[in-house]
């Protein structure tokens, strides 16, 4: 991974975490369906493609809004520069709130479509060059890393490198809790509260230097 500051460590985390509210909320309401988790549609997808399902179609369409959300945040984190992050922010914001109405309203598959856009604008905030270097959403990756720096430990080499990608894997499991806490109260009026979490990190966000350091 990138060596970043503190700073920069526990704002992902942060934001991995938001990404697990959003996602346990997602899954509920859809019966099974992700809204940040594609490798998980992906199977799904294959697996009712393969049986004629109509899961395959669901599962498809929520991966093809997910791409769409990470080309429209690549494209608006290009143009907004050094303020990158918290413009994507404000972005994933508008898309939850929006997302929180249509819910309200008894839309639920235009619900879906905005939370599946925001979670694919939330992965284009940490990016160099168009490059993401700190997935949000998908932990495969990232506990391969941790296992990898883990052994490094083992053998000499730095004794806590593994530490951020536990972190982002703590912020992503421990969102999921919490959103599988308030469902059962809220439903996706439970996306307002993630709505306002985005509002608030974009604020934190608003002078913080994404740029990566070294290779870790």
């Amino acid at each position: 991974m990138i060596r970043y500051e503190s700073r920069i460590t526990y704002l992902a985390a942060g934001l991995a975490a938001l990404a697990g509210f959003v996602d346990a909320v997602g899954y509920l309401n859809l019966g099974g369906y992700f809204v940040s988790f594609m490798s998980g549609n992906t199977t799904l997808f294959a697996v009712g493609l393969a049986g004629g399902a109509r899961s395959a179609l669901i599962a498809g369409g929520l991966i093809a809004v997910f791409v769409i959300g990470v080309i429209s945040g690549t494209l608006i984190g290009h143009f907004a520069g050094k303020r990158r992050a918290s413009a994507l922010l404000i972005c994933v914001a508008t898309l939850l709130a929006i997302a929180a109405a249509l819910g309200m309203a008894g839309h639920m598959s235009l619900a879906a479509i905005a939370i599946a856009l925001a979670m694919g604008t939330e992965n284009a905030i940490f990016a160099d060059n168009d490059d993401v270097h700190i997935g949000l959403t998908y932990m495969t990756g990232t506990l391969v890393k941790m296992g990898q720096r883990l052994a490094g430990a083992m053998l000499g080499r730095a004794r806590f490198a593994w530490w951020p990608y536990l972190a982002l894997w703590l912020g992503l499991a421990s969102g999921a809790v919490m959103g599988a806490i308030v469902y059962p109260l809220l439903g996706l009026n439970a996306l307002w509260l993630a709505a306002l979490a985005a509002l608030l990190f974009a604020l934190l966000a608003r002078n913080t230097n994404l740029n990566r350091r070294s290779e870790a």
